[in-house]
C-alpha cells in the first residue's frame, strides 16, 4: 500500500486537524496511563526514558499501548550516544593493515540508530516539524476557557 500512513485520531486533534477530514469515532481508546519503564533498557535509555515521559504524559502522547515504540525510540537513542562517544575517543576511520583508509562501523551504528531516532520521534511529536502540528488546549486558566467556550456559544446563535 503505497501514500502517508494514517495518523492518529488524537495527534490530529492535538494539531488541529489541519485538513479538516472528518475524524475516525471508531479508532480504540487506550489506556492513557503512562507505560512502566522496561528493565531491559540500557542506563542512558533509562535516562532518556525518564526525562521525556513527562512532556508526552502531558500531552497525552504515550499510552500502555507504546511501550515497545517508546522503548525503541529510547534505546536507539543510547545507542546512538554510545556510537558517537566511539567516535570521539577513535575517530571516523581507521588504517588497514594493508595501509588503507578504511570508514569505522562506528559511523554506520551512529547513523542507523539516528535515523531510528528520527523515525520514532515523528510518531511521538519530538521533532519541531512535527510539533509544530500539534496545538495542546491551554489548560492553565479554566476561566479563559469557559469564556472561550461562551464565546463560542455566542457565534453559534448568530449563524
Amino acid at each position: 500500500m503505497a501514500g502517508r500512513k494514517p495518523k492518529p485520531t488524537n495527534l490530529k486533534v492535538l494539531e488541529g486537524n489541519p485538513g479538516k477530514r472528518q475524524l475516525n469515532p471508531s479508532e480504540p481508546k487506550l489506556d492513557a496511563s503512562v507505560p512502566k519503564c522496561p528493565a531491559w533498557l540500557s542506563k542512558e535509555a533509562k535516562r532518556e526514558w525518564k526525562r521525556l515521559v513527562p512532556f508526552l504524559e502531558k500531552a497525552g502522547l504515550l499510552t500502555q499501548a507504546d511501550r515497545a515504540a517508546f522503548a525503541g525510540y529510547c534505546q536507539s537513542y543510547a545507542n546512538w550516544i554510545e556510537a558517537e562517544a566511539h567516535l570521539a575517543a577513535e575517530g571516523s576511520t581507521f588504517e588497514t593493515p594493508n595501509g588503507y583508509q578504511q570508514q569505522s562501523p562506528w559511523v554506520s551504528i551512529a547513523q542507523t540508530n539516528q535515523k531510528n531516532m528520527l523515525r520514532f520521534c515523528t510518531e511521538f511529536g519530538l521533532t519541531p516539524s512535527s510539533r509544530s502540528r500539534i496545538v495542546v488546549e491551554n489548560t492553565s486558566n479554566p476561566e479563559a476557557d469557559d469564556m472561550e467556550a461562551l464565546l463560542g456559544m455566542a457565534d453559534d446563535g448568530e449563524k
